[in-house]
């Protein structure tokens, strides 16, 4: 399966990067491919590394603005003009999105999938990891906006909050009818 992962390119601490490490282990030994931001830097640097280390392959998103902080050595590397074409490079390039900690990138590559989703233009099977409960106050607007009538179909069809890695992958691996 091809896993892109919206993610911080921030240099954060153990409570995310433990975490963040212990998923990429677990996508690498499955023989998944990582789609991600590209760069070499902060949490993306930390899952890239673990996913390489564990035998999973790396395709990368860059745009030209980062490409100096793009990963040497990556099975595949694209520099994607700006960050709309980015956005969407990486979601063709995939099958299934985790979103992991991040800031406001992050927010909105994640926004942009459940939009997708919410219209019907992907089935694509969509992941929260809410590592140490960082999206604990999303996931409470997201079920306010269900509760109140803004979301067309049930928040459950849009995305599964996983609190674990493991929990992370399970859901897609059977999404994907994988074992």
């Amino acid at each position: 399966m091809r896993i892109c992962v919206f993610l911080s390119a921030a240099d954060l601490d153990d409570r995310y990067t433990g975490p963040a490490r212990d998923f990429a282990e677990l996508l690498g030994k499955g023989g998944h491919t990582l789609v991600w931001g590209g760069s070499d830097v902060g949490l993306m640097k930390v899952v890239a590394d673990g996913v390489q280390e564990a035998g999973g392959r790396l395709c990368g998103v860059s745009v030209g603005f980062l490409a100096a902080k793009a990963r040497p050595g990556a099975d595949e590397m694209i520099v994607a003009r700006d960050l709309a074409e980015r956005k969407r490079l990486l979601l063709e390039k995939a099958d299934a999105v985790v979103v992991m900690v991040g800031g406001t990138g992050t927010l909105d590559e994640a926004t942009e999938i459940l939009e997708l989703k919410k219209h019907g233009h992907t089935d694509m099977p969509v992941v929260l990891l809410n590592t140490a409960g960082f999206y604990d106050g999303l996931k409470e607007q997201f079920r306010r906006m269900e509760a109140e009538g803004f979301l067309p179909r049930p928040l459950t069809e849009l995305v599964f909050f996983a609190e674990e890695p493991v929990g992370a992958l399970a859901y897609l691996e059977e999404s994907r009818g994988i074992s």
